[in-house]
Order: C-alpha cells, then structure tokens, then sequence
C-alpha cells in the first residue's frame, strides 16, 4: 500500500496544494472516475479546512497532517491536527436539500459533506486534536 505523507502550515493557502496531492494519489489507480475523485478532493477540503481553522483557533504553530493510502480496493485519506478537538456527535445536521432555509446556511455543512462523499468517514477528536479518516473503494469493491 503506497503512502503519501504531507505536512502543510495551518494556513488557507496551503488547502489548494493538499487537495491537489490527493486527487494526484487518486488518480494513479485507473478505476476511480474522475467523479469520485472530485467527491473526495472537496471531502478532504472540508477535513482540512476544519483543521486549519482549528490551529487557528488554538493558536497552534503546528501543521497539519495529510496521510494519503492507496489500496487495491480503496484510498484511505486522514487528516490529522493537534488544535483543541471537539465533540462530533454534538455538530448539528445537514438542512434537507429541499428545506426552505437551506441557503441560509453558510457555516456547518463540512461533515455532512464528508459523510455523504465518501464511503467511510471517521472522526476521532480530543483534547490533543482531531484526526478525521476518509475512504472511498473503487468502483469494483463488493461493499459498495
């Protein structure tokens, strides 16, 4: 199982560059359409905009890490930080697609996204940070 490993400073302009990285990774295995690709690009935005913004918050110099793992049967993606955790079964719902207030919404949907976009997602956050893992199989795996 071929890893890429990145570290990016917990800053907005280095979300492109971790995006790109792992659609590149992605893109090695022939099977995933360029759709799944581009689910996972913006799931994984979402993890690492979540990350970055929790540095931030915390006041943290440190990075963030990109842990990408291609597999025959999926690519595994986790996002790891060391900002001040929080409790994700206390993040609110996604509005319904047809709800009527749905558009007033512009902060709060990044897990539901990571949720609907991939085949797996995880999310494991304390006191020393969150770690957030990310899977989508490839189109001939049985579970999908």
């Amino acid at each position: 199982m071929p890893e890429v490993q990145l570290e990016i400073p917990a800053r907005p302009e280095y979300l492109s560059m971790a995006r790109q990285v792992v659609a590149a990774a992605a893109a090695l295995e022939p099977r995933f359409r360029d759709e799944r690709i581009d689910d996972l690009r913006l799931a994984v935005s979402e993890a690492v905009t979540n990350a970055i913004e929790s540095h931030l918050h915390a006041g943290s110099d440190e990075r963030v890490l990109i842990r990408c793992n291609l597999d025959d049967d999926r690519i595994e993606v986790e996002v790891s930080d060391r900002g001040t955790g929080f409790d994700p079964a206390t993040t609110p719902s996604a509005p319904h697609a047809d709800a009527h207030d749905r558009l007033e919404y512009e902060r709060g949907l990044g897990i539901p996204l990571m949720r609907v976009l991939t085949d797996e997602a995880e999310i494991r956050s304390g006191e020393g940070g969150t770690a957030v893992r990310l899977v989508v199989y490839t189109p001939n795996h049985g579970d999908v």
